[in-house]
């Protein structure tokens, strides 16, 4: 009987550390709670008088084994410090099982994409009759152009052919599309467009028409100035 008098409150003892053991530093209230029921359980073997200083002794025992060996949350992210690969996180920051944050995502890179080529269709210019002299009209309808081509790169490379339709000889709508399109170009260059943007300048006659010559409406749309920017 003695030797079980001897060895329960060691075992009794030992299991209330161990238990402590596995939890948080801040869980030691409930260890000292707990020692306390079981030092009083032990003491009361005793006597009525020793069932107090049981629950002192092993209660506060329980608790100091509690703060000293208990696992903590020195980041308070919530994840034990035996299990925290991040300590230190900041407060507020949202964790992984592990206590570490998320990985941040990498940035999305979104690539501009740059048209390398473009052609502006020119059909509003008419000049005067047989001729490459540009009205008033005209000039109005390439002052657009001109705002518009130079907002292009330094780089730029413009091409720019003009086209006629099938009325008159080949070789004369051939000769008059190339000063058509070189009355456009010179115009563009005194509006500040870059003359060492212009890489050529050509008349294509009737070569290569858009639309049937047969009637006025596709001769209207054959007769135009081409604009090729090459970026």
């Amino acid at each position: 009987m003695s030797i079980v008098r001897t060895a329960l409150p060691l075992v009794l003892l030992t299991s209330v550390l161990t238990g402590c053991a596995g939890l948080q530093k801040t869980d030691w209230p409930t260890c000292a709670a707990v020692g306390g029921v079981v030092g009083a359980g032990l003491g009361a073997t005793e006597s009525a008088s020793w069932a107090g200083y049981g629950a002192l002794i092993v209660g506060g025992t329980a608790a100091a084994y509690c703060w000293v060996h208990g696992d903590g949350d020195e980041d308070g992210d919530g994840v034990p410090d035996s299990r925290d690969k991040c300590p230190g996180t900041p407060k507020g920051v949202q964790v992984d099982a592990d206590g570490c944050p998320p990985p941040t995502p990498a940035p999305v890179v979104e690539e501009a994409v740059v048209v390398k080529e473009e052609t502006i269709v020119i059909r509003d210019v008419h000049f005067e009759f047989d001729k490459a002299t540009l009205t008033g009209p005209d000039k109005q309808v390439l002052d657009k152009v001109a705002d518009r081509l130079k907002q292009e790169s330094s780089t730029a490379q413009l091409t720019v052919t003009g086209h006629t339709d099938s009325v008159g000889s080949d070789a004369y709508n051939k000769k008059l599309s190339d000063r058509r399109a070189h009355s456009v170009v010179e115009y563009l260059i005194q509006q500040g467009v870059p003359r060492a943007s212009f890489v050529s300048v050509s008349g294509l006659g009737e070569s290569q028409p858009v639309a049937d010559n047969k009637s006025a409406d596709g001769r209207a749309q054959n007769r135009r100035t081409e604009i090729k920017i090459v970026r």
